[in-house]
């Protein structure tokens, strides 16, 4: 059942940072737009965008240890602070950072258990 949950749940967060990203490479306009609009300079679409497919990637190999538990703390406070920026600027798109927050912690505290 553990790896069920595991398996799900991760799916789930991979499902929201692939959309993310995507739509970082390939809807450039209107992310651009959003990231004037929660102050962020834009510059950072497409590193970003690469560090969550990096992310992903050190998340699904089991070898990467050490990077896992680093790619977890990482997207735990992009996703955060994304959840945030959304509340605060009161655009009405935080429900998917709340949606990868959960999937992201129901994730990592089963992939300790599997």
């Amino acid at each position: 059942m553990n790896k069920i949950i595991y398996y799900v749940a991760t799916g789930i967060f991979t499902l929201v940072m692939l959309f993310s990203a995507g739509m970082y490479f390939f809807n450039h306009e209107y992310v651009k737009t959003a990231f004037t609009s929660l102050g962020y300079p834009t510059y950072l679409i497409y590193p970003y965008a690469t560090a969550k497919l990096l992310g992903l990637f050190a998340i699904w190999n089991p070898k990467f240890h050490l990077i896992k538990e680093w790619a977890y703390a990482a997207f735990f406070f992009a996703v955060l602070l994304a959840f945030f920026a959304h509340i605060m600027v009161g655009d009405g798109e935080q429900m998917a950072a709340a949606i990868a927050l959960v999937a992201l912690i129901v994730s990592y505290i089963f992939s300790k258990k599997v």
